[in-house]
């Protein structure tokens, strides 16, 4: 049976997960890959991170979607996970600022997570499955800096469907 999760998550939420659970997740998620996580560490840094940017309790999600515009709306066509393994260089800043909760794919170092937050998991090549859990595009930061692939697209989702590849005690899918 599936947990159900949403955001903002506490502590509490993501310590009773465990490595191997199904989880669908409804809420707030913000997509962020490279140069994205490089704005935000840099940004907080100085206190100054853009509302509705809002990392307390938050989960980041490693995409880079695909965006159309329709009637001057944004929707998502296709949500994939990136690779998050090239993301570990800013896991431990990302956390520090509250983030409870990591989405991607290829697996990232389980330390970090330990205590604080964990990683899911998300079928590469099922963009179109994502995309259907993804109920509203509330606002984009970045866009004309990064572009579409590059820019922090905050999205609301109902039963996102996840797997926790680790978990907050440092159990990994991966290692395992």
């Amino acid at each position: 049976m599936a947990v159900k999760l949403r955001t903002p998550l506490s502590r509490q939420d993501v310590r009773r997960l465990r490595a191997g659970d199904v989880v669908l997740l409804s809420g707030t998620v913000y997509t962020a890959r490279d140069e994205a996580h490089g704005k935000i560490i840099d940004l907080a840094s100085k206190g100054e991170l853009p509302q509705p940017l809002d990392l307390n309790g938050a989960v980041v999600y490693h995409c880079g979607p695909v965006v159309r515009e329709r009637n001057g709306r944004y929707e998502i066509v296709s949500a994939g996970p990136t690779t998050s393994w090239r993301m570990n260089r800013y896991l431990d800043s990302i956390l520090s600022l509250g983030v409870r909760g990591v989405i991607g794919k290829g697996g990232m170092e389980a330390e970090p997570f330990r205590g604080r937050a964990v990683y899911f998991a998300f079928t590469g090549g099922a963009g179109a499955l994502a995309a259907e859990s993804i109920k509203e595009v509330k606002d984009v930061l970045w866009l004309d800096e990064f572009g579409v692939p590059e820019a922090v697209w905050i999205l609301e989702v109902r039963d996102m469907p996840l797997l926790v590849a680790i978990d907050t005690e440092g159990s990994s899918l991966y290692e395992r």
